[in-house]
C-alpha cells in the first residue's frame, strides 16, 4: 500500500448494509503489478449492481464490500507497462476489472464474456487471491487493461455512469443495428432505459419508444429522445402497438413483467434483448410467441473496454448528457436508500468532494 494515500471507502458488513448501515474504513487493495493503476476518485455512479450486491441478492457477497463500478478519476500511480494513458489523467473503470486475456473471447475483445470467468471491478477475487474493491472510495486499484481514458468533452460526472449503465445499453443496441430506419423500444425508463433512450435518439434511429408501466415519466421520456410512450396500464396497449418495432432492449426485470405481450411488439425477424438482471426468474413464455414471427430472445452484459472507449468517444462527439443527480460521497448511505426507493432521476453519481476540488484547482 502506498504511503501517500490510503485505500479507504464506504464497506458493506453484511446484508443489512443496503439499508444505509455502510461504514467508512481501510481496506488493503489488490497486490500491485506494473500492469495496474491507481485512481484517485472523483466521481462514482450508483448501479442498481451495488443494491443487489449489497443486499447478497444474487448470491453470497464476499463481505467486508466496498461497491461501486461506474468510477472516474486520476491516474495516480501507473504500472511501467501500461502504455495508453499516463499519471495524471482522466480514467475510468466499469463493472469488470480482469479477465484471462487468452481465451477465444478475450482475444476477440470480448472480455466481459471471458470463458474463464471475469474479476468484477468489485465483490471479485484476482487470481492471487486478493480482493477487488469499488467506487464508494478515496482511491481504486485496478488492472489498467480495463481503465479506459476520459476524453475531452465530457464531464467527469457524467462520464461516471457511463462507464456501466451507459454501456450496458450502449452495447445491444449497436451490436444489433440500432440507426436509421431502426424502430427501438426500451422497456423501463429509469438509470438504464433513459440511457437507451439517449443512444437510440443519437444514433439517429427512426423511431424511439418509452415502453414503461405508467405515463408519469412520459414528460422526461420525450425530453431524453422518445417519439413514442407506451404505457402498459394501458388496456390494450400490445394489440394496438402489435409489430412495430425491429428491436426491443428490456432493462427491467421482474417475475411478473409481461414478456409474451412485449414479444407482440416486435416485427418479423424482431428481437427482443434482456439486460436488466434479475434476482428471480423471468416469466414463463409459449415459443410460439418467437417462432411464428422468427423473433429472437437474448442477452446482453456490459460491454468491452473497447465498446466503453468506442462510446465515450460517440457520447462526446454527439454531445450526449445523461440525467444525473449529484450526491456527496459523505452521503452514500442515504443515496443508495433512496436509490433502492426508486427515488433517482436518473442515475446518482457520488461526488468526491475534496478530490473533485482539487482536480478544479
Amino acid at each position: 500500500m502506498s504511503a501517500s494515500y490510503k485505500f479507504q471507502g464506504w464497506l458493506g458488513l453484511d446484508k443489512d448494509s443496503v439499508k444505509g448501515k455502510m461504514e467508512w474504513k481501510e481496506y488493503e487493495p489488490k497486490t500491485w503489478t506494473e500492469d495496474d493503476v491507481d485512481i484517485k476518485i472523483t466521481h462514482c455512479g450508483i448501479c442498481g449492481s451495488d443494491l443487489h450486491t449489497l443486499r447478497s441478492g444474487w448470491g453470497p457477497t464476499l463481505y467486508p464490500c466496498c461497491v461501486g463500478h461506474e468510477i472516474v478519476g486520476t491516474a495516480v500511480k501507473v504500472g511501467k507497462n501500461v502504455k495508453h494513458f499516463k499519471v495524471g489523467d482522466r480514467v475510468g473503470v466499469g463493472a469488470q476489472s480482469s479477465s484471462c486475456l487468452d481465451c477465444e473471447e478475450c482475444a476477440a475483445g470480448m472480455e466481459h464474456y471471458c470463458s474463464k470467468g471475469n474479476v468484477g471491478t468489485y465483490n471479485g477475487k484476482y487470481p492471487d487471491g486478493s480482493k477487488s474493491y469499488g467506487g464508494y472510495a478515496d482511491y481504486c486499484r485496478a488492472p489498467a487493461h480495463f481503465a479506459v481514458k476520459i476524453p475531452d468533452g465530457i464531464s467527469s460526472a457524467e462520464a461516471a455512469p457511463m462507464m456501466c449503465g451507459g454501456v450496458t445499453v450502449w452495447s445491444p443496441l449497436v451490436k444489433n443495428g440500432a440507426g436509421p430506419g431502426k424502430r427501438i423500444g426500451i422497456v423501463g425508463v429509469g438509470g438504464l432505459g433513459h440511457f437507451g433512450l439517449l443512444w437510440a435518439k443519437a444514433l439517429g434511429c427512426d423511431e424511439v419508444v418509452a415502453i414503461s408501466r405508467t405515463y408519469s415519466k412520459k414528460e422526461d421520456a420525450m425530453k431524453m429522445g422518445a417519439t413514442k410512450f407506451i404505457a402498459t396500464e394501458e388496456k390494450g396497449w400490445n394489440k394496438t402497438n402489435s409489430r412495430s418495432l425491429d428491436l426491443i432492449i428490456s432493462t427491467v426485470s421482474s417475475p411478473k413483467m409481461p414478456i409474451a405481450q412485449y414479444f407482440q411488439l416486435l416485427r418479423t425477424n424482431g428481437q427482443f434483448i434482456q439486460v436488466g438482471a434479475p434476482e428471480d426468474a423471468i416469466p414463463s413464455f409459449n415459443a410460439f410467441a418467437l417462432i411464428m414471427k422468427g423473433v429472437k430472445f437474448g442477452g446482453s452484459a456490459i460491454g468491452s473496454p473497447a465498446d466503453i472507449a468506442e462510446m465515450l468517444a460517440f457520447a462526446a462527439k454527439h454531445k450526449v448528457h445523461p440525467f444525473i443527480q449529484e450526491r456527496p460521497l459523505k452521503d452514500a448511505n442515504q443515496a443508495v436508500i433512496d436509490m433502492d426507493n426508486g427515488n433517482a432521476r436518473y442515475r446518482y453519481v457520488l461526488v468526491n468532494e475534496k478530490h473533485a476540488a482539487e482536480e478544479k484547482a
